[in-house]
């Protein structure tokens, strides 16, 4: 493994010609509105949820509120958006306390409540009054959701049948991070306040790789204040995993690149992106790294918890093994005092949180 002790390295921010951002547009809310969770829907839409269960979609062309849905009082952890035929607005699978909601946004009540959910799935039992969802995602053939909770367990949806199971296997305390591995609808990740990163097959309900990150933590020689808690996750679409830890370090793990030359049909039998013989730690913050998300397998933007942003650009080393952090953008938040979520595309960087008054705010960044 390439740790930034010996291989790998990170260049000061610099210009780029490709990747300069500049503020499109800053989104304030109610005073009782903080922003917890953001996901795209189309391209022109943005899906938006606050701590007391409100939903908003924005138009991102005019930045006006198209459609709503009033809170219940629990917040909205996670948004899933799956496209609906015929419609521009997307549904939205929304995770609120115990139970996973689904919406439909495009019918003429512009205002619903939670009775209005096309569907309700107790997704954790009533009687653990102090666990509730973390986080969701949709595998890529659309027949799972995944779930991590307060207590360290994951969980799956069947999206046919609306059954939840509860995986075997789960992390010591919470799990506030799930992805699942493209091309592999039956494989995810899971990330957990344990410092362990979480390979599991749910059909098998068995754990195919894991990797504890906590004895990374000191062996660039820096002793940190903050556990490497797994406080962030991402997948890029050919298998690159990247996760932020709570002592400012971005892991990244290559061993499960699906390599672009590869034989159109062919997979690999094993994705193998835990191996710590192809992966990489390097300290970027004195802070929690929040959000890691890819815009492409070269392309990562980073937050810390108070809204150091930071844009990459990744170069690999081939067989050497080698990673170059070459960090090209940087922006430090200057309303936002705690950053909940971030979401990219390819051109643009949304941030969402809440202002030193608690009023939540987003801001949209766009590639110039």
């Amino acid at each position: 493994m390439s740790t930034d002790a010996d291989h790998d390295q990170t260049t000061p921010v610099a210009p780029h010609p490709e990747a300069s951002f500049t503020l499109l547009h800053s989104l304030t809310t109610p005073s009782t509105w903080q922003i917890t969770a953001l996901v795209f829907g189309h391209a022109g839409h943005l899906y938006a949820g606050s701590d007391n269960g409100d939903l908003r979609v924005y138009d991102l062309s005019s930045f006006k509120v198209l459609r709503a849905v009033k809170g219940n009082g629990n917040m909205v952890s996670s948004i899933v958006c799956v496209k609906r035929p015929g419609s521009e607005f997307r549904d939205a699978w929304i995770a609120s306390g115990k139970q996973v909601f689904r919406f439909r946004l495009d019918t003429p009540k512009l205002i619903q409540t939670y009775d209005d959910a096309l569907e309700s799935i107790d997704a954790i039992p009533a009687e653990e009054t102090e666990n509730e969802i973390q986080d969701l995602a949709l595998n890529w053939e659309k027949t799972h959701l995944a779930f991590g909770t307060n207590s360290g367990s994951v969980g799956i949806v069947d999206l046919n049948t609306k059954t939840v199971t509860n995986l075997k296997t789960k992390h010591d305390v919470m799990c506030g991070s799930v992805e699942w591995i493209p091309e592999k609808p039956r494989e995810l990740i899971s990330g957990g306040c344990d410092a362990t990163l979480m390979h599991t097959d749910v059909i098998k309900d068995e754990v195919l790789s894991k990797q504890n990150l906590a004895a990374l933590s000191t062996q660039d020689g820096q002793i940190s204040m903050s556990p490497p808690f797994i406080m962030s996750l991402s997948i890029a679409s050919n298998g690159i995993v990247a996760a932020g830890t709570a002592d400012g370090k971005l892991w990244l793990g290559f061993g499960g690149e699906k390599a672009p030359s590869a034989s159109k049909g062919k997979k690999k039998a094993k994705w193998g992106g835990l191996d710590l013989t192809h992966a990489s730690v390097v300290s970027i913050a004195e802070a929690p790294i929040v959000a890691v998300a890819f815009h492409s397998p070269t392309r990562l933007t980073v937050s810390t918890l108070k809204g150091a942003i930071t844009h990459f650009n990744l170069i690999y080393g081939g067989e050497s093994g080698n990673v170059i952090y070459q960090a090209i953008w940087h922006h430090q938040c200057e309303t936002m005092i705690k950053v909940n979520a971030v979401v990219v595309d390819e051109k643009r960087i949304v941030i969402g949180g809440f202002d030193e008054k608690g009023k939540g705010v987003i801001d949209i960044w766009k590639m110039s």
